[in-house]
């Protein structure tokens, strides 16, 4: 199964606090740190509610 890479290139301040609680279930807790999760539909409905936040790339 593919695996995605998710960096975090904007900080969670000053926006909602669903959007702070998605970027720390996808494991990410500081700017410019990336995580690999495997792609499946509840990792890509998380990555679409902070698209603005992260950055994503398509690894194998």
């Amino acid at each position: 199964m593919p695996k995605l890479r998710i960096t975090q290139i904007k900080s969670g301040i000053g926006y909602a606090d669903d959007q702070k609680r998605t970027l720390k279930a996808l494991g990410l807790k500081r700017m410019n740190q990336s995580v690999y999760q495997e792609d499946s539909l509840t990792i890509r409905g998380m990555i679409i509610k902070v698209r603005h936040l992260v950055k994503v790339e398509e690894s194998t």
